[in-house]
């Protein structure tokens, strides 16, 4: 069975960090991409994070740039997203996401919450 699992969301107060797990399994994870996307009330879901599926090369939206980072461990199957810094425009459910041939898969998502 394909299927994306993330975890680690929570409520964090401004300045504080999370770190976002996700597990994948059902397909050759190595060899995909990784992608977390969030979405928050009331906007457009919004790409914030991608990883090459060897690791070698990530990119981040700039709204995130130097606060985040994404990684991964392809013997366990999953992908990370270390999160620093967080303000309170963060706050959104995050996903994490692949695209294969038959479509792109998500996650169920995790909430977080930045507040004081």
């Amino acid at each position: 069975q394909v299927q994306l699992v993330e975890s680690g969301g929570g409520l964090v107060q401004p300045g504080g960090s999370l770190r976002l797990s996700c597990a994948a399994s059902g397909f050759t994870f190595s060899t995909y991409a990784m992608h977390w996307y969030r979405q928050a009330p009331g906007k457009e879901r919004e790409l914030v994070a991608a990883i090459s599926g060897n690791g070698d090369s990530t990119n981040y939206a700039d709204f995130v740039k130097g606060r985040f980072t994404i990684s991964r461990d392809n013997a366990k199957k999953t992908v990370y997203l270390q999160m620093n810094g967080l303000k309170p425009e963060d706050t959104a459910v995050y996903y994490c996401s692949v695209y294969r041939a038959n479509g792109r898969l998500w996650g169920q998502g995790t909430q977080v919450t930045v507040s004081s």
